[in-house]
């Protein structure tokens, strides 16, 4: 296929680099150009490049449920619209049944053109969270969605800019026209500019170094740069035991797996069979999330430095069962399963591999709003302890990794103050190593909203290994202004009136090993 037949180690550095930097520059100009507090302050976003089939080449570190699922989104694109994709042409996509996520997540997706504009030699995408994408809550993570309609507006490759053309009309009437519409299209049809924005900026660039290297040289180091991080996961496998696990949720759901490793052709089976099916409630995982978080577990086991791409996933069989919580079938709801099963997932695997025991297992999403205001965040906790490390405190742990808003930010753009932000000591277990602590977090509201909180280990505490001790459980009250208490079930829905104050203590990671005796 190609005459350059191997790699360079010097080019190969070069280029596994020139591809990470190409999509940071890409987050950087969505970053600078987005609206929402959500994608301009928490970074709730993430940047890729792919090759000609839609296999992932390279992202930046930014958020790793958007990075493992993106992949899916750019084949079904292929899949559905291959042969009349157009140099100009930008789709936008959040079909969880389609590669997607969930619907907040809306990934922009451009075909890069070679310079006689005949044929696709990559495509670059990024995946924003919208504050607000419609649905039956203002900020679009409805506690308890039942079909993914409820979920707000689905885009299935819908063509956002035609040959250079924007087209605004189009994406309005989608967005107003729904059972449950978006409550702030402005704010969406501006994301999504800066994430054509960031695409351009992905073009640009690519086509740069094409015209620096030439087309060959560049596709060759771009199969070099996955076939590297296939290699780097082998030798992660190499070390690897046969595991199992079984790992329950608060709501009285399973995740089952089991892991085998095959040391003569160096691969791992993940068989998820035996896991809960369909729930009726939103904590179903798309299949692309299921993935996305295998993807990410194996990932960390690896020390060399590599992109995370399509090259780590060769050594991978995943069986995951169809209509099972972890590869749901439409209209089942969705929403959670992004945010929360994703990490009970990564938490799973880690302990069928006993290499690290449960972090805070849950991203704690905390939304707020009403017609005016719509306002999303995660909260950090505890992070699990391991064979040789303590768990550190008050993170964003695994699937996600976005900033918290700046208390300034937020209460200049929302009618809320932060009352406190603190350690919630003595939360993370004990063990040779302890987990780190959770956080608590107190948001006292100045007007009448609703929240919502979606969250889990609210009753089942994030497991110790090994002899380690678990983790305590989050928890979620509110205090009213006439001084009363409210308790909260993991998920929840409340009207917030002003005065009010909205407390959230996260999950401690759990411990590993036994504490010795003193």
């Amino acid at each position: 296929m190609y005459t350059i037949s191997q790699s360079d180690p010097v080019r190969l550095e070069i280029f596994k680099n020139l591809y990470q930097f190409i999509a940071e520059q890409m987050g950087i100009v969505l970053q600078n150009t987005a609206a929402s507090v959500n994608i301009k302050e928490r970074l709730d976003f993430s940047c890729a490049i792919f090759d000609a089939s839609g296999l992932l080449v390279a992202n930046a570190p930014h958020i790793p449920v958007h990075l493992g699922s993106m992949s899916e989104s750019v084949r079904s694109l292929i899949n559905d619209k291959g042969d009349t994709l157009k140099s100009g042409n930008v789709y936008l996509s959040n079909n969880p049944y389609n590669g997607g996520t969930h619907l907040p997540d809306v990934t922009a997706i451009t075909p890069v053109f070679d310079e006689d504009e005949k044929q696709i030699i990559f495509y670059v995408a990024s995946r924003g969270h919208q504050a607000d994408i419609g649905g039956i809550t203002p900020g679009s993570m409805p506690p308890h969605s039942t079909t993914v309609e409820e979920e707000g507006i689905i885009f299935d490759n819908f063509l956002l800019v035609e040959q250079g053309n924007f087209r605004e009309n189009q994406v309005r009437e989608i967005l107003l026209n729904h059972p449950y519409p978006a409550r702030n299209p402005n704010q969406n049809i501006a994301d999504f500019k800066a994430q054509i924005a960031a695409n351009e900026r992905g073009v640009q660039e690519l086509r740069k170094m094409v015209s620096q290297y030439g087309l060959e040289t560049v596709q060759a180091y771009m199969k070099f740069v996955q076939d590297n991080a296939e290699e780097s996961v082998k030798k992660a496998i190499d070390v690897l035991k046969d595991g199992s696990f079984i790992y329950e949720t608060d709501d009285g759901a399973r995740i089952q797996l089991k892991v085998t490793i095959n040391r003569e052709n160096r691969n791992a089976t993940i068989d998820f069979t035996g896991t809960s099916g369909q729930l009726n409630t939103n904590f179903n995982a798309p299949k692309a999330v299921t993935q996305a978080a295998v993807l990410y577990v194996f990932r960390t086991l690896v020390d060399d430095s590599i992109p995370l791409n399509a090259g780590c996933l060769k050594p991978l069989e995943i069986i995951i069962p169809s209509g099972c919580m972890l590869n749901p079938t439409y209209p089942a709801a969705v929403v959670a399963g992004n945010v929360e099963t994703s990490q009970a997932i990564v938490d799973a695997l880690y302990g069928a591999l006993g290499v690290m025991a449960a972090s805070q297992g849950t991203m704690n999403n905390f939304t707020f709003g009403n017609d005016r205001y719509q306002y999303y965040e995660t909260i950090c906790g505890g992070a699990g302890a391991g064979t040789n490390f303590d768990g550190t405190d008050a993170v964003h742990t695994h699937m996600t990794n976005s900033r918290l808003t700046d208390p300034e930010v937020l209460e200049t753009r929302y009618p809320v103050l932060v009352e406190s932000f603190s350690l919630r000591p003595n939360s993370g277990g004990k063990g040779k190593h302890s987990g780190g602590d959770g956080v608590i977090r107190r948001i006292k509201f100045l007007e009448s909203m609703t929240a919502n909180i979606l969250s889990g280990h609210r009753l089942i505490p994030p497991f110790g290994l090994n002899g380690g001790e678990a983790g305590q459980v989050g928890r979620n009250w509110i205090q009213r202004q006439d001084g009363t208490q409210e308790n909260l079930d993991s998920t929840a829905t409340v009207q917030m009136q002003a005065g009010d104050i909205f407390v959230i203590e996260t999950p401690g990671g759990g411990g590993f090993g036994e504490k010795a005796k003193d």
